[in-house]
């Protein structure tokens, strides 16, 4: 299991439900955890369908494509030049559907899902990560509105 493999990856996953935690503290909102058995499909798209096919556009292609140049390989703080400017990337696609504070946030988990990238040179993790952190947000915090 990745996990025992890689302790690096144990704490990506773990930092979410801290950022939940946090954020619902911060929001202080009720939650509907029942939401997704009423919606299942606008909850699996938002789950599934989404992150993997987001994955496999900024990861899969523009980040490996990007990795492959001199420029895209270049590190700093154990970030590469490909990540950060797949994350930003990311980032601007999320300004269709997002506030621009909510787009802007986007930038540190894309950053996290485009290590594991090239940590394992394989987009894989980034699709385990982005849909476990889509996955508790989406059914803590979007609950449709009826």
């Amino acid at each position: 299991m990745l996990i025992r493999k890689d302790p690096v990856f144990g704490v990506a996953l773990v930092a979410a439900p801290l950022f939940w935690t946090g954020l619902l503290l911060w929001m202080g909102t009720s939650v509907n955890l029942a939401w997704p058995l009423h919606t299942p499909g606008n909850f699996l798209m938002q789950v599934l369908f989404f992150p993997v096919l987001e994955e496999f556009a900024f990861r899969g292609f523009v980040q490996t494509t990007l990795a492959k140049t001199a420029w895209g390989k270049k590190t700093k703080f154990g970030f590469s030049a490909a990540n950060a400017f797949t994350s930003v990337v990311f980032v601007l696609f999320h300004l269709l559907s997002h506030s621009p504070l909510w787009a802007g946030l986007t930038f540190f988990p894309s950053l996290i899902f485009g290590f594991f990238r090239d940590r394992y040179d394989r987009v894989m993790p980034a699709i385990v990560l982005h849909v476990f952190y889509n996955a508790g947000y989406f059914w803590l915090f979007g609950a449709p509105i009826s």
